[in-house]
């Protein structure tokens, strides 16, 4: 039996994709100009795998049927929706009710595709903004406080707390969104605010690229959480119930094997309000940025996947254990696997569990590897 296999996988054309990015890496020209959101590497049935075997592409699932994590590469053009992932008791609970209400699985309506959890980690390929969580007391109280469009719901912070106020400003009417949201909206797009590290800046993005945006309470998170900005290399881990929302660059992604995605504005996809603040951790959020050490993984506190990120110099090589089934992501140059060459046009490989094998760079190149 081999040990490596290449292995493609599946692209996702989500509206807030890049056109370039993901196509480029998988040799392919985009003369449609299409969004190329996320390519997805595992076994989930909403985007398998294949590989390649004895020259015919077989389904990964047919190999690794089991595999308990999903990878992903993302091109985020224009910012994703406010969301949750539920945990394992939510997943299981919100699957079964759906697939007794008769919603199909395909159905864009439908939260739950699944009953498994959705704990998610990324790695930045670029300078990558995020939302993440919501800010600690102090700083929310200064942005209630100094941000005029939110200074009437101080009192309720100090009063109610995280989850008074989130689900105060989640539950407010339209009329009552565009009230608030509208001024603001003018102002914005009239001052074209530039600098990246102020909410400002992705809110005047948020009411320029969409014009019902004065309506979305989903735009109150872009003041109302963390905004990150994570460096090439550096990651970040977000468990169940952690609100956030991505902004703008490429990370590769790994998260249990689930698609489960609560969303609660800032999108053209499903918004369940309801259902999202069942599940959102209305508490303080202190981001924890993640680096890797050469040839560690990046810290991860759930069993369902780990991630590792090598560089390597041209000429150089290194001996690898797959101590359980992998998946190998190339994301620059390239290298030889086992008589295998990943680069441009070909980049990720399936590697069987019990192998050693021997990486050589065939020029600088930066692999994640994933299990």
């Amino acid at each position: 039996m081999n040990a490596v296999y290449p292995l493609s996988g599946t692209v996702k054309n989500y509206d807030w994709g890049g056109k370039e990015f993901i196509p480029h890496l998988l040799g392919s020209v985009n003369r449609e100009g299409r969004p190329f959101a996320e390519y997805w590497m595992g076994v989930h049935p909403s985007g398998s795998s294949t590989i390649m075997e004895n020259g015919h592409w077989v389904p990964l699932a047919e190999r690794a049927a089991s595999l308990p994590f999903l990878l992903k590469l993302l091109d985020v053009k224009n910012m994703l929706s406010i969301q949750v992932h539920p945990d394992s008791k939510g997943a299981r609970e919100g699957f079964d009710r759906e697939n007794q209400l008769g919603i199909p699985l395909d159905a864009p309506y439908r939260n739950y595709r699944d009953p498994n959890h959705k704990p998610e980690m990324m790695v930045a390929l670029s300078d990558f903004w995020l939302l993440h969580g919501f800010r600690p007391t102090e700083e929310m109280v200064d942005v209630l406080t100094n941000v005029s469009f939110l200074n009437q719901f101080l009192r309720l912070f100090t009063e109610k707390g995280y989850e008074g106020l989130y689900h105060h400003i989640m539950r407010l009417t339209v009329p009552e969104i565009e009230n608030i949201l509208l001024p603001l909206k003018n102002e914005l797009l009239a001052a074209a605010p530039a600098n990246k590290e102020e909410p400002d800046f992705w809110a005047a993005r948020a009411f320029a690229m969409n014009e019902g945006a004065h309506a979305d309470a989903g735009l109150f998170s872009i003041y109302l959480f963390n905004l990150v900005h994570l460096k090439k290399g550096e990651g970040i881990f977000q468990g169940a119930g952690l609100p956030h929302a991505y902004l703008e660059g490429q990370n590769v992604e790994i998260m249990a094997n689930s698609d489960n995605v609560l969303r609660g504005g800032l999108t053209s996809k499903n918004v369940d309000v309801t259902e999202l603040l069942r599940h959102v951790k209305c508490e303080a959020t202190y981001p924890h940025i993640l680096a890797c050490e050469p040839g560690q993984a990046y810290f991860s506190p759930v069993p369902d996947f780990t991630l590792r990120s090598i560089h390597f110099n041209k000429a150089d090589t290194m001996n690898w254990f797959a101590e359980k089934d992998e998946i190998l992501l190339l994301t620059e140059g390239k290298i030889s696997l086992e008589g295998l060459i990943l680069g441009i046009g070909s980049p990720a490989a399936f590697i069987k569990k019990g192998h050693h094998l021997q990486m050589e760079a065939m020029e600088n190149a930066v692999i994640f590897i994933a299990s």
